[in-house]
């Protein structure tokens, strides 16, 4: 594969890319070792990456999200920053209100494109960071914007200046880094570096893999490879591992599996937003790299992942959006089984099926909903669980009420075709198969004196 063209030909990679065709992963035999970032942290980019993916979102439901984030990681520092628009009124008046509750993390960021008149709302907010999209690969510079690397080169370079002029401190966002000519981008971060040092800030680079084309494989080629993106950066670019971020899209399956990629690379922040929604088909949820955190450091008291079902509450309830009810650990029937083995499992000692505490983290305790499939297991589960049952008042899988509930059951799902028995249904069926739990307690004969 050809890195690099002539400089006004544009390098489009089409070994790698045929646009006919899926794109193709090269091995060259060579393994990249992992070097995990010191200090990972989360950038979080629901009101801006995930505001493109849906109609606009309320102020009050960004400020509720917004604590949320605060509460999910942000107390401890782990969600140490969250991208704003700030172009319209709304997106400013989000901006404001979130700035008014004055949490150290996550800080508000404002995101703007390369240009003039964006960098103006940012010097307007009197904010003093910014991150800023620069376009790298060549389908961008020649095929989108219809010029050349060198002028693309100045352009980039004197908009930097201003900016540090300005004094705010640039995030630098390379747009489609899985489709650039690597060498060009280490020698224009390399520039921007330089500015930013003479400056006296810090430069911040995030590689956004845009069309989420990335591979988490250490043996695969630039530029499609995480680990040897982030270590070209790190190694070759001069930038610092903890000024390095990673953003991923899910066009291919892999933004999650990237974005944990780039930490144990070497690059600290790894970019997401709440329950992946964002352009197309979204991000790396930030949630769930809360999870992974905690999993890789063992740092429990860096999350409180119990945030995460209030979390889908204020996307369905006030943004109008749906969360699958089996999206990993947000969906409202991720603790529940159907499976009648599973249940009779579950039934006997919980930590058979269930690979966590998810009532005590989540909030979400273990339960069981009805299917033709569920056993007799499963229905003596679910009708103690529903009915709160406890002791020697719990209903066992023998009682020939739980049969007679199975079999009606059964009859309901019929043919199949139809939905999952409500909550409604299954009382119905269990008022008739076992009548006695609906009969009122008796009342104790008055005593004579």
């Amino acid at each position: 594969m050809s890195n690099s063209g002539p400089p006004d030909e544009p390098a489009l990679f089409r070994d790698v890319f045929p646009y006919g065709a899926v794109a193709r992963t090269i091995f060259d035999g060579r393994l990249e070792t992992p070097a995990p970032a010191a200090h990972p942290y989360i950038a979080d980019s629901t009101f801006r990456d995930g505001q493109q993916a849906a109609p606009p979102y309320r102020v009050e439901a960004v400020v509720a999200l917004f604590d949320l984030l605060h509460r999910l990681g942000g107390a401890s520092g782990l969600i140490r920053t969250s991208e704003f628009f700030l172009y319209t009124e709304r997106d400013r008046h989000a901006a404001e209100k979130c700035l008014e509750r004055g949490y150290e993390h996550p800080r508000v960021v404002p995101w703007i494109r390369a240009n003039e008149r964006d960098l103006a709302l940012v010097t307007g907010m009197g904010f003093t960071e910014a991150c800023i999209l620069l376009s790298v690969s060549d389908y961008h510079i020649h095929l989108k914007l219809g010029t050349d690397r060198a002028r693309y080169r100045d352009d980039v370079l004197a908009l930097t200046e201003q900016t540090l002029a300005a004094g705010i401190a640039p995030r630098l966002h390379l747009e489609d880094i899985t489709r650039a000519d690597i060498p060009y981008c280490v020698g224009l971060v390399q520039d921007l570096a330089g500015l930013a040092a003479q400056g006296g800030r810090p430069l911040v680079v995030r590689l956004c893999d845009t069309l989420g084309l990335g591979v988490p494989y250490p043996g695969a080629t630039l530029p499609r490879s995480v680990p040897r993106l982030v270590r070209a950066f790190i190694e070759d670019a001069g930038i610092p591992g903890e000024n390095l971020e990673f953003h991923g899209h899910n066009d291919l399956h892999k933004a999650f599996v990237n974005t944990v990629t780039a930490w144990l690379y070497g690059a600290a922040g790894a970019s997401g937003t709440l329950l992946g929604f964002g352009e197309r088909t979204g991000n790396a949820p930030v949630e769930a790299l809360c999870l992974e955190h905690v999993s890789l450091t063992s740092r429990d008291d860096d999350c409180d992942l119990s945030a995460i079902p209030e979390i889908a509450r204020i996307f369905e309830q006030q943004l109008g959006l749906t969360v699958p009810g089996n999206y990993p650990l947000a969906g409202s029937d991720v603790s529940t089984t159907a499976a009648g083995i599973h249940a009779h499992g579950l039934a006997r000692h919980p930590e058979t099926y269930a690979a966590w505490d998810a009532g005590a983290l989540l909030n979400r305790p273990t339960r069981v909903t009805l299917t033709d499939r569920s056993g007799l297991a499963g229905v003596a589960m679910w009708i103690n669980d529903r009915f709160n049952l406890e002791g020697a008042a719990m209903v066992d899988k023998t009682h020939p009420g739980v049969a007679a509930m199975q079999q009606a059951v059964v009859e309901a799902y019929g043919e199949g075709g139809r939905g999952r028995l409500t909550d409604e249904e299954l009382v119905h069926i269990t008022r008739v198969a076992l009548p006695e739990l609906f009969r009122p307690p008796e009342t104790p004969a008055p005593q004579g004196d």
